[in-house]
C-alpha cells in the first residue's frame, strides 16, 4: 500500500483534471471562519493550497493571500486562475520558515498531508498572537447507499477503500473529529470550535469519474489497474449521482 507521503505527492500528474473536477468550496465556509476571528484578517498563509479552491475563498474578500504547496504543477495551475496579488509559495509546511506571522492560516482538505511530527508548534509559529487557524474538509461521496455499495463493489478487487483514516484514530461517531481532537490537547491554541457547512451537488457520472481520478488512493494504482477500475466503476453508475459534500471546519486562536 503507498505511504502517506506518495500520495501526498500524487496530484501534480492531473493538476488540470484536478482543477476541472474537484468542486469548490462554499462561501459559507469564509464567512464561518472571518465571523470566527472577530476583526479583519489582512493577510493569511494556505497550507497545501492545490489549485487554488480554497485560495478563491479568502482572496476574494481582500485578504493578501499566500499560497503554498509542495507540488510545483499544482501551483503552475493554480496561477493561471487566481490574480497576480496572490503570492505562492513552493513547499509542505515542514519547509515553511517562519520569517513572517499572519493573521490567518489555513488549509483546506490538506491538513492530513502534514507531518505530526512538531505540525502545531510550526503552525503556532506562523501565526501572530492571537490569529486564526482553520482547517476544513470531509467526505465526499454519494448520497444514495446503494450508489455506494455498487462503487465499493466494483473497485473491491483492486483497491478496499479510498478513504483516508482519522490520523489520531479518532472514530467517525465522536462528536469532535480531528484535527479539534489534536488542538484541544495542545497548549499552542484554544478556544476551539468546530462546525458543520452542508453542501450538495449533483455530477453526472463523467464528471464523479473525472473527480476519482485525482483522488490520491486512485492516483498510486499501478496504471493497468486504474485502467481496470474506472471503467468497472463506470458501469455500475447511474446517468447522474446526488452527492454529499459536507465540509466540517476546525476553528482556533493561536495563545
Amino acid at each position: 500500500m503507498a505511504g502517506m507521503a506518495e500520495r501526498a505527492l500524487s496530484f501534480g500528474a492531473v493538476a488540470e483534471e484536478y482543477e476541472r473536477y474537484r468542486p469548490g468550496y462554499p462561501a459559507e465556509l469564509a464567512e464561518k471562519v472571518l465571523d470566527y476571528a472577530g476583526a479583519p484578517v489582512a493577510d493569511a498563509l494556505e497550507i497545501g493550497a492545490g489549485t487554488g479552491k480554497a485560495t478563491r475563498l479568502f482572496a476574494g474578500r481582500g485578504i493578501a493571500v499566500t499560497a503554498t504547496d509542495p507540488d510545483p504543477a499544482m501551483l503552475a495551475e493554480l496561477r493561471k486562475h487566481l490574480p497576480p496579488g496572490v503570492g505562492t509559495r513552493r513547499g509542505a509546511l515542514e519547509d515553511l520558515r517562519p520569517d513572517r506571522q499572519y493573521g490567518l492560516v489555513y488549509s483546506a482538505a490538506a491538513l492530513h498531508w502534514t507531518d505530526p511530527a512538531g505540525r502545531w508548534p510550526r503552525i503556532a509559529a506562523l501565526l501572530a498572537p492571537g490569529g486564526v487557524f482553520a482547517s476544513f474538509g470531509g467526505p465526499f461521496g454519494p448520497a444514495d447507499p446503494v450508489v455506494r455499495k455498487a462503487i465499493d463493489e466494483a473497485q473491491a478487487p483492486f483497491l478496499e477503500s479510498a478513504d483516508l483514516p482519522s490520523p489520531d484514530g479518532t472514530p467517525p461517531e465522536s462528536a469532535l473529529q480531528w484535527p479539534g481532537t489534536e488542538l484541544e490537547r495542545s497548549e499552542l491554541f484554544a478556544d476551539v470550535r468546530q462546525v458543520v457547512v452542508r453542501q450538495r451537488m449533483t455530477l453526472t457520472a463523467d464528471e464523479l469519474i473525472g473527480l476519482l481520478s485525482t483522488v490520491s488512493a486512485y492516483r498510486v494504482l499501478p496504471d493497468p489497474v486504474r485502467e481496470q477500475v474506472f471503467p468497472r466503476i463506470r458501469q455500475v453508475l447511474p446517468a447522474t449521482v446526488e452527492m454529499i459534500a459536507d465540509h466540517t471546519a476546525h476553528l482556533a486562536r493561536r495563545c
